[in-house]
């Protein structure tokens, strides 16, 4: 499945179930389906790019109130190992299409709704499409920015983000210094939609509306800054193996106009923040929906990196000035609530049902 701008490949847990299969075994099915170890996944299905090495289990949900439960997988492409410590919104959104194209849910006589937990972070995330007369849509005209492809329209909503401020900030700090070298850093750590260390692009010498091969040069150090985040949110320990899945992190700044990387000029005026984010060891060609709603709710808090640098407030909408062109969001918060949702428009489309032949190591693993 295209799900934004993702490519996701979606397995039934009836055939690839990591309950039933040893350990290691889904890591290994997955890596040699995808043809990882070779950083062009020449042997695999995998694309050579984070955004199309990824990978969900999906699977009828028992718990009351949850139509599909699913976990999120980033394969690696040049090591044969797996990251399940995220979520992926644009896969997200290729689920709830796929839930509906593989019977998993009821179809609605208008609109379907499909709720989903990612079990990877227990986040709750609904999925709306336009179901008219019952009848489940193949193809679409809806289009984001990072892709010409259409697909049919979802809207993604993300609930359930924030019970309190320290489990949205989870320094319970509106923005921490961060020490890389003899350097510090001015970041926003925030929980919501996945774990996320934003910059003040400012302090890396960066506006934050530069072009990614401006970025490229910059990601060594925001790996490190990504390694240091990791230690203050309490994801990682000192020694522990590094993971470049989580936090996201990447660097915002004031909207400025820039130009995308397709070449479309865009005006200061047409969006609130410009948004660049790191996708594994690369800049991301456009930005991750949970990367997108980590903003949306840093935004909501005063003093925050994002906040000190966004034109509007909430609540309301929020335009991310990304690489690839303006991402809109809408924001659901009260003084008194707070952040209660985030909701994402989005394409999705099927591209293959299809029988993948792993190599023996990997029947071996995977074998009950």
């Amino acid at each position: 499945m295209r799900g934004g701008t993702s490519k996701c490949w979606l397995f039934n847990a009836v055939d690839v179930d990591p309950l039933i299969v040893p350990a290691g075994g889904v890591d290994a099915i997955l890596t040699s389906a995808f043809g990882s170890g070779d950083p062009r996944q020449l042997d695999g299905v995998g694309g050579g790019s984070s955004t199309t090495s990824k990978a969900a289990i999906v699977r009828r949900s028992n718990t009351r109130g949850i139509d599909i439960d699913y976990l999120f997988a980033q394969v690696a492409i040049g090591d044969r190992r797996v990251e399940w410590g995220s979520n992926c919104g644009n896969c997200a959104t290729a689920i709830g299409l796929y839930a509906l194209q593989a019977g998993l849910v009821p179809v609605d006589a208008e609109t379907t709704t499909v709720r989903m937990r990612n079990e990877n972070t227990g986040a709750i995330l609904t999925a709306e499409i336009a179901t008219p007369g019952g009848i489940v849509p193949a193809e679409g005209t809806a289009a984001v920015p990072g892709t010409s492809a259409l697909g049919v329209p979802v809207s993604l909503t993300f609930t359930d983000l924030a019970a309190d401020d320290r489990s949205l900030l989870p320094t319970g700090a509106a923005w921490d210094r961060v020490t890389v070298g003899d350097n510090n850093y001015r970041a926003t750590l925030v929980s919501a939609g996945a774990p996320a260390a934003l910059l003040d692009a400012a302090d890396l010498g960066l506006t934050g509306a530069e072009d990614n091969q401006v970025i490229a040069e910059h990601v060594p150090l925001l790996i490190a800054l990504r390694g240091e985040s990791a230690l203050r949110m309490g994801l990682s320990r000192a020694g522990a193996p590094v993971s470049h899945a989580i936090p996201k992190v990447g660097i915002v700044g004031p909207p400025r106009d820039y130009r995308t990387s397709a070449g479309l000029d865009i005006s200061a005026e047409e969006y609130d923040i410009s948004v660049r984010m790191v996708s594994m060891l690369a800049p991301h060609p456009a930005i991750g929906l949970t990367s997108a709603v980590a903003v949306a709710a840093a935004v909501t808090v005063p003093g925050s990196v994002v906040a000190d640098n966004a034109r509007t407030g909430w609540p309301g909408s929020l335009r991310l000035g990304t690489a690839a062109g303006v991402l809109h969001l809408d924001i659901a918060a009260t003084p008194e609530a707070g952040l209660e949702s985030v909701t994402l428009h989005r394409a999705a489309r099927r591209i293959a049902t299809a029988e993948l032949f792993v190599t023996p190591p990997a029947v071996l693993a995977g074998s009950a």
